[in-house]
């Protein structure tokens, strides 16, 4: 019995290795693309991923042989590009190449960065430029001094991380996602909110305790806005604890 069960183990092993041997001197044939969460996010599509691949068509893939495509090349190759989160590339049985690649997908827009420009955000920290083909609805972050200047990696330091934290927060509750409109930092440093709804300038101070102001926050939307009127106040502050200040 146990003779039996070897045989067959080494006879679909020969199989198994013997196709693989085959598809190596196979030429290689268009490669399949699945791009994640292409349905929501349209930075990238299928045309797009295969000119990253084959250097806009200056090194094409289909034709050659299987066994001469460096799959990690290719993959690192996708992944150098900002609008690719991460990327796998490999071969199946038959020699097909397959292609996943996950989108990046922006955290919110920095409204004229150092250069000038408007930039997206990533959940890291990192730059994305803008695209011609997609708009993406997230959160805009402004800095009120026009003569600041910020490293392009600022969001990733010990300092800036914190004001992404912020926004990350903010954008993953559906409430504050569609009551907040946009994110200014103050040249002080601290943090000022403008709402969808209501004409009060939310004074948040410095990018800390977050979850304790947006519930002191919330709770003067939820009962003390309504008794007084949505226009009552220009000016809310939430910076200090256990009080709002409103003017």
């Amino acid at each position: 019995m146990l003779f039996a069960f070897g045989c067959l183990s080494l006879l679909a092993t020969g199989v198994v290795f013997g196709n693989v041997r085959r598809a190596a001197r196979q030429s290689l044939e268009a490669p399949q693309v699945r791009i994640d969460d292409e349905s929501d996010n349209f930075f990238i599509n299928a045309h797009d991923v295969q000119q990253l691949l084959t250097r806009n068509g200056v090194e094409p893939l289909q034709g050659r042989p299987t066994a001469g495509i460096q799959l990690g090349a290719l993959e690192q190759r996708l992944r150098a590009n900002p609008y690719v989160r991460d990327a796998e590339v490999w071969r199946d049985l038959r020699g097909g190449l397959r292609v996943r690649v996950r989108q990046n997908r922006p955290v919110a827009r920095l409204i004229h960065d150092d250069a000038g420009q408007d930039v997206y955000i990533d959940a890291d920290g990192r730059r994305l430029p803008l695209s011609t083909r997609y708009t993406a609805r997230v959160l805009p972050i402004s800095f009120t001094d026009p003569t600041a200047e910020f490293a392009p990696t600022f969001f990733q330091d010990s300092v800036g991380r914190a004001y992404l934290a912020l926004v990350q927060h903010l954008s993953a509750d559906p409430f504050w996602r569609a009551q907040v409109a946009q994110v200014s930092i103050l040249p002080n440093g601290k943090v000022v909110l403008w709402p969808q709804v209501g004409d009060q300038l939310i004074e948040f101070g410095y990018p800390d305790r977050t979850r304790e102001k947006l519930t002191k926050l919330l709770a003067f939307y939820q009962h003390g806005l309504p008794a007084v009127g949505w226009d009552a106040y220009r000016r809310v502050n939430v910076e200090y604890r256990n009080q709002i200040v409103c003017q």
